[in-house]
């Protein structure tokens, strides 16, 4: 039988936090925006109309939440690494995360929309 993969996700989770190299961002803080892509086996919740078969995102939401404001990392490839982390290790039916991180105040001299990484991490076979 072939692996399912649905996607659950949230877009645009903001959060205020005190990520970065320069002292002036540990300071000041500034604005983030976090999209989600979760993946996982929905099947059995869609057909059972069963809500304990799938991740309860508002669950996820304020995992997520509290790695971004209370934690601190220089390197938003850091903060990543612990959302994607925290939240394969929370949520067992999650097979992989992908995780967004936009950072529209970078200290970089120009004009620019946002800058921001993204990775995706997936479950380790056993």
């Amino acid at each position: 039988m072939p692996e399912r993969s649905d996607r659950l996700f949230i877009r645009g989770l903001a959060v205020f936090a005190r990520h970065g190299v320069h002292p002036a961002e540990a300071e000041l803080g500034q604005r983030f925006n976090i999209d989600l892509t979760l993946e996982l086996d929905t099947s059995e919740a869609g057909a059972h109309d069963d809500y304990s078969r799938t991740v309860c995102y508002g669950d996820v939401y304020t995992a997520v939440r509290a790695i971004a404001e209370t934690e601190r990392f220089k390197l938003i490839e850091a903060l990543a690494e612990a959302i994607a982390a925290r939240l394969l290790a929370d949520f067992p039916r999650l097979t992989a995360v992908e995780i967004e991180i936009r950072k529209p105040s970078a200290p970089i001299a120009g004009i620019f929309d946002t800058v921001g990484l993204s990775i995706r991490r997936a479950r380790r076979a056993t």
